[in-house]
């Protein structure tokens, strides 16, 4: 974004005062939802929002953790207070994704960054449970009701291919569950999946088809919390139904579909997809699907409409360029074939360096051919990736022009459109990306309210069409730069923008996507024209331009 935009933001802010004197632009969208246009708000659980103290030390995890390794007080009423406080609504969210939040182990361990707790939610004790330190299962009902009341969906994270650490308290699941040795060497196929990621996470032994009894541990466990019969005989039920065999994987398939079942959540982000065979997340897919059924039948007054379950997968590494493959070296495997809609793009902060026109040309043209009826989740910064697009906040409105305008679904990891720092002096390894959640700034800094207005703004432009995450992209014009996206899909939908334009008074031409005498509004400064001789010329302080027709 240019200077004299910059500079044109920070007039207009002084002119509304608050952000809130926009809120007449976060209307409704009219728009349905598809999730290859989704606004997915991607959130560590335990960093986002504390909305009750009371929890912030479950199992008596007290212990000196090194600088941001410990549980900080996010939890799901945290969530639950934003949805409430319309948040997500101004932001243009469609989707909440949440790390996972099932009981985590209960004492820490040291990987070589210091002492640290399962606060992110990837080191499973119990995946039948709902960890304290985020909430309990009425919170998450709650949090699942009202954000569909407001039209987002609730994505959770799936952990299948490992367990959390070893520790003095939290035993080893058994040994026909899991193998605790080698460590992966990632250089073929099966040194991926056959091994642990690191020492001390024990690996789930998910090609096994044999049947096994539950651990021990999790029968006690049950049985003092008094829910033992009724968790054996949804088993029961579970595994009769399915006809699959009585296998580490497929009790946990069970677990995970339960929120699926009881709760409604709408999709999942499968968490190390690489790490395991890729049928299994082809029978995943199927379970899942099966529960989703399940609680539309049981539950026809919550059905948000007929989308079907979705799944998006982290297959390290992928990105768009590979399109329907990703390469092991020794085996190419096609993800998309075996339950994924759609792949975390994790080439996206390297192709964001590109121009505008090369960036979205690229995508939509992947996404119209090799990808089509599939997707890919696009980010600027994220949880574990330390070579995030701007790691130092210097192009905060690029990174949102960038992202939020390219074809594919947006990842907005919590903070981007906070300029969160991604730099926290003390820190070791992915913690410098896990920092509590900004709010001060938002409350109280000129400059981040500005930067959350421009996040805003575009947020709600591309929820409002699904042309630009889905429809097909044509340039008008190079100089100035302005472009056009079209989806046609049981809707059909329209709009034109133009980047690094003159602010003031503008003339750019519409191309065939508005005719003359439509009435054509402005979508980032809320002015209004009309089509005369197949251009439009508008006047605002701004040098960019979204278009849709009145």
């Amino acid at each position: 974004m240019t200077k004299n935009t910059i500079a044109a933001l920070l007039i207009t802010l002084f002119i509304w005062n608050t952000i809130d004197a926009q809120e007449t632009n976060h209307a409704v969208s009219k728009t349905p939802f598809i999730w290859e246009n989704a606004n997915v708000y991607f959130l560590l659980t335990d960093r986002f929002n504390n909305g009750v103290k009371t929890n912030d030390h479950a199992f008596n995890r007290t212990k000196e953790t090194g600088k941001l390794r410990g549980f900080e007080g996010g939890d799901l009423r945290g969530v639950i207070q934003k949805l409430d406080e319309g948040y997500f609504d101004k932001l243009g969210t469609t989707v909440i994704w949440m790390t996972p939040i099932v009981e985590q182990i209960h004492e820490g361990v040291d990987e070589g960054t210091g002492y640290s707790y399962g606060f992110h939610g990837y080191w499973t004790r119990d995946w039948s449970a709902i960890d304290p330190s985020f909430g309990n299962k009425k919170d998450l009902a709650e949090l699942v009701e009202k954000a569909h009341a407001k039209g987002i969906r609730i994505m959770l994270d799936a952990v299948i291919n490992h367990t959390g650490p070893v520790t003095d308290e939290d035993s080893v699941y058994p040994s026909d569950w899991v193998r605790t040795s080698p460590k992966c060497t990632y250089q073929s196929y099966d040194t991926y999946i056959n091994c642990t990621l690191v020492a001390n996470l024990p690996d789930v032994k998910t090609e096994s088809n044999d049947n096994v009894e539950l651990p021990p541990f999790l029968v006690e466990k049950w049985k003092n919390e008094g829910r033992y019969d009724q968790e054996v005989a949804q088993l029961d039920e579970f595994f009769k139904k399915t006809g699959y065999p009585r296998a580490p994987k497929y009790y946990i398939m069970k677990w995970l579909s339960d929120y699926i079942t009881y709760y409604g959540i709408d999709g999942y982000r499968v968490d190390t997809a690489k790490h395991t065979k890729e049928d299994v997340w082809a029978d995943f897919k199927k379970v899942c699907d099966m529960a989703f059924a399940e609680f539309k039948a049981n539950n026809p007054n919550k059905v948000l409409d007929a989308n079907p379950f979705f799944m998006v997968g982290e297959v390290y590494g992928y990105n768009i360029s590979g399109k329907k493959i990703y390469d092991f070296g020794d085996k190419k495997v096609n993800y998309f074939e075996n339950g994924f809609t759609g792949l975390i793009n994790f080439g996206f902060t390297y192709d964001a360096k590109m121009n505008y026109e090369e960036l979205f040309s690229k995508y939509a043209d992947i996404l119209n051919s090799d990808l089509k009826e599939n997707t890919v989740m696009n980010y600027i910064s994220s949880h574990d990736d330390g070579n995030p697009f701007d790691k130092k906040r210097e192009k905060t409105f690029e990174s949102a022009t960038k992202l939020l305008l390219a074809p594919g679904i947006s990842q907005t990891y919590y903070g981007d459109e906070s300029a969160r720092s991604l730099v926290i002096e003390g820190t070791k390894g992915d913690a410098t990306l896990r920092s509590f959640m900004n709010w001060e700034d938002l409350q109280s800094n000129s400059k981040t309210k500005e930067i959350a207005l421009h996040w805003q703004k575009l947020s709600t432009f591309r929820k409002n069409h699904a042309a630009i995450g889905a429809g097909m992209h044509t340039q008008i014009s190079s100089k100035p730069y302005v472009f056009s996206r079209t989806y046609t899909n049981k809707i059909s939908d329209k709009i034109i923008v133009g980047l690094d334009l003159k602010v003031g008074k503008k003339t750019i031409s519409v191309g065939t996507i508005f005719t003359n005498g439509d009435n054509i509004k402005d979508a980032y400064s809320g002015s209004t024209t009309s089509v005369k001789e197949g251009k439009i010329t508008i006047n605002t302080p701004f040098s960019i331009l979204l278009l849709e027709k009145m």
